[in-house]
């Protein structure tokens, strides 16, 4: 049986859940379908989808779901002017819930491509009730068949970068702990991290008090690594809690399902997003050096390949891009 949320206060929700939608309506109705059942006392959770400007009807549909379903009273749609990225979209539902009368206690970033596991959000809120010093958790993120998926993860560094560039498995057991995706931790026991994917992550009200909003500079991808970093130098930890389990329908809101899935090609937003981490995060010298290390990695990477004729499962025209996003120098055949 379901635990549901239920309110500790009288006069705010305890939990706001937002979901940014772009094209991706139907995945949106599942997701608010698995939702329905972790609903406890009327103002204790509260959904809303911003609609970032999809132009294909999600708004219509949407909303024609939520009132067939009789979700009016936890669920809503704000559509959004334009398409102005994940955070973006995400803060335009924070900002006005954190100014209001009762802003809540915690905010739930969730992914459209997204299916509540039964008792998973009442899992992270019971967490941030007991634990008031974390500022941060992430849900399991698993398949549909219940394999884990990457969930918990470490700081982006020099060596991370270098490690990632290699794609060499003794590169990655000597590298291991600046290993930006490490194997899901082991057992049911909730443990420290550096940072939790944004499909799945709940953020105590305070956290925003303290640092501000997403940074929607970043169009998608590392804004959670951004936020989490910027939130642990704040003084608030972020942890991973296994028992709130949710499946994650891997890339299927954004397109890209695996940054080093071979035929796809890097969107430009995934380069300037990385660039724009380092250079907020650790400077211009740190980030030539991060981009070196990659570069020199992934160069060593293509040579071994080439050696031994196998094929190349790196993103297309990978290297170009790199070096396009990163050291503006003039490129062939882009």
């Amino acid at each position: 049986m379901n635990d549901p949320i239920t309110s500790q206060r009288d006069d705010a929700d305890t939990l706001l859940v937002v979901i940014v939608n772009f094209r991706t309506a139907e995945l949106v109705v599942d997701c608010l379908a698995s939702l329905a059942g972790e609903i406890g006392t009327p103002r204790a959770f509260r959904v809303v989808v911003t609609d970032n400007a999809s132009g294909d009807g999600s708004v219509e549909r949407l909303d024609r779901t939520i009132h067939e379903q009789g979700w009016e009273g936890w669920a809503t749609v704000r559509p959004l002017a334009r398409n102005g990225g994940f955070a973006w979209g995400n803060n335009e539902a924070i900002r006005p819930a954190l100014a209001s009368e009762a802003p809540p206690r915690y905010v739930l970033l969730l992914n459209p491509d997204t299916v509540v596991r039964p008792g998973a959000l009442a899992a992270l809120v019971a967490f941030m009730d007991d634990r008031p010093e974390v500022g941060i958790a992430g849900s399991r993120l698993e398949d549909p068949d219940g394999t884990a998926q990457w969930s918990a993860f470490r700081f982006h560094s020099v060596l991370g970068e270098l490690g990632d560039g290699l794609r060499l498995a003794a590169a990655d057991r000597l590298l291991a702990r600046w290993r930006v995706a490490a194997p899901p931790p082991p057992g049911p026991s909730p443990c420290p991290t550096d940072w939790v994917a944004g499909a799945s992550m709940i953020v105590r009200r305070e956290v925003f008090e303290s640092i501000g909003l997403l940074d929607d500079k970043y169009f998608m991808y590392y804004e959670e690594a951004d936020f989490c970093l910027r939130a642990r130098r704040a003084g608030w930890p972020c942890w991973y809690v296994p028992a709130a389990r949710v499946v994650h329908l891997v890339g299927q809101s954004s397109g890209v399902t695996d940054r080093r899935a071979a035929g796809r090609r890097l969107p430009a937003y995934w380069f300037r997003a990385r660039r724009h981490y380092f250079l907020s995060n650790h400077g211009p010298a740190k980030t030539v050096l991060a981009d070196l290390a990659w570069l020199c990695g992934f160069a060593s990477y293509r040579l071994r390949r080439a050696l031994v004729r196998r094929p190349d499962p790196a993103p297309e025209r990978v290297l170009v891009d790199f070096i396009r996003h990163n050291f503006h120098l003039p490129v062939f055949g882009r």
